[in-house]
């Protein structure tokens, strides 16, 4: 769905309107092609914490050019800076001193990542202090950088040092358009340990990935997400949406499974097939879901039990199933898709948040969990450009698409690269996050 606004601003009259009445102008977003470039442009390194040592090795191997000096004239793509290097609020000052003067040089769509110690990890509570003050900071700043700027921050838990790679590149890359003001956290839960990545272009070569609700809207992006890293991808869908799904799965080279995920035997199902059919699989996305809006006064209880029976049930009676016959192979992702409604709450739709924010409580519920370097994370998108979206009254839509550090709405693709990067097997480390695929929205969460 195009976003009219944004192109009226880009006009002469509208670039008027924007100057003079202070209106929201939001710019083209940039997003990963494939084949380009992680970064197309220079990184500038600063901190002097325990990451500060490697970070030029990291970019070198992703490929990212990078420096620790800057020009006179120079613009830059994305900082970086070790913050782990900051044990207490006087120290916050260096904060101001490295993205202060750098922050009238930045390129378009630029990346600013800082990386901290996980607060509970460190080793004094005057550390403790000035590492939970990151937050504060990376989120304001995300406020305020604009141009298409995206602004994260990353606690590295210590241990995890060497497990950055796989998130670095996904946050300074295009890939991460519409991801700002997050949290991420690092060796937090689970292992801290690193794996190589031996194809940065396919880092899924020969793994195999389970979506559901894979035949259109942002299930269709996951699966050819997925399927551009090198994955087989098997689709679900119920019965109704087989045609799709078989056109979308044979233009994959995936397979496909059809059948209602509600179904009292859909999780043994669905073991059954990806055991006997592709002997396990790496990456589970639980993907699909429903909406029945009505305010709680005027719900009927179908309406509350269908979207809680999709939403939430089904990718908890999957994901157990799954465990319990060790049909997730070592290293393996299971995502779960929640919403900002889980977060923040919507009018008229307290079963859809309650079922949305009970995937994130399944993050919680596994992370701890589970072993052999399996992770569970979830994304939690905000305004998405869907054809859900376009069915929205025009002014809800309009704030929904406005009211966010990027002003405008967000693509199915954000979504689908943000679980392409909890997919990586470079993210081991990365478990029991929750992130925000909304350009940052500015009330709520």
């Amino acid at each position: 769905m195009s976003d009219k606004y944004q192109g009226f601003v880009q006009s002469p009259i509208g670039k008027l309107f924007v100057k003079n009445l202070g209106l929201p102008n939001p710019v083209e977003l940039e997003r990963y092609v494939e084949g380009a470039p992680l970064v197309d442009g220079t990184v500038v390194v600063g901190g002097d914490g325990r990451l500060a040592d490697g970070l030029a090795a990291v970019l070198d191997g992703l490929g990212i050019a990078s420096t620790d000096t800057t020009e006179e004239g120079a613009s830059y793509k994305g900082l970086v800076f070790d913050a782990t290097g900051i044990t207490s609020s006087s120290d916050l000052v260096r904060l101001q001193e490295f993205f202060g003067p750098l922050m009238r040089r930045l390129d378009t769509c630029a990346r600013l990542v800082v990386l901290g110690t996980e607060p509970s990890a460190t080793d004094s509570p005057a550390e403790r202090v000035a590492q939970r003050a990151l937050e504060g900071f990376t989120r304001s700043l995300g406020k305020e950088a604009g141009r298409g700027a995206a602004v994260q921050l990353v606690y590295v838990t210590p241990g995890a040092e060497a497990a950055v790679e796989s998130t670095l590149a996904f946050l300074l890359s295009p890939k991460s358009a519409y991801v700002s003001g997050q949290v991420i956290r690092i060796g937090a839960t689970g292992t801290t340990d690193a794996v190589s990545v031996q194809d940065w272009e396919r880092p899924l070569a020969g793994k195999i990935a389970l979506v559901t609700g894979a035949s259109r809207g942002i299930g269709e992006q996951i699966a050819r997400v997925l399927h551009r890293d090198g994955a087989t991808v098997i689709g679900v869908d119920v019965p109704q949406a087989a045609s799709e799904l078989q056109g979308l799965m044979k233009e994959l080279n995936g397979d496909f499974l059809t059948l209602d995920i509600t179904g009292k035997d859909a999780p043994q199902r669905i073991a059954h097939h990806v055991k006997e059919k592709h002997g396990g699989v790496d990456v589970v996305v639980h993907n699909a879901g429903i909406t029945r809006d009505k305010k709680l006064a005027n719900m009927a209880e179908d309406r509350w039990s269908s979207v809680i029976a999709v939403n939430l049930t089904a990718p908890e009676r999957i994901t157990r199933e799954l465990l319990d016959q060790g049909a997730i192979n070592d290293n393996g992702r299971i995502v779960g898709v929640a919403s900002i409604a889980g977060i923040a709450g919507n009018l008229g739709q307290t079963n859809y948040a309650a079922s949305k924010a009970g995937v994130i409580g399944l993050v919680d519920a596994l992370a701890g969990e589970l072993t052999d370097g399996i992770t569970v994370n979830a994304v939690a998108p905000g305004f998405i450009e869907t054809k859900m979206t376009a069915a929205v009254p025009f002014a809800t839509r309009e704030v929904g698409r406005r009211l966010n550090a990027m002003s405008q709405g967000g693509q199915p693709v954000d979504v689908a690269e943000t679980i392409a990067w909890y997919a990586n097997p470079g993210s081991t480390a990365v478990n029991g996050n929750v992130v925000r695929v909304c350009g940052q929205m500015m009330l709520g969460a």
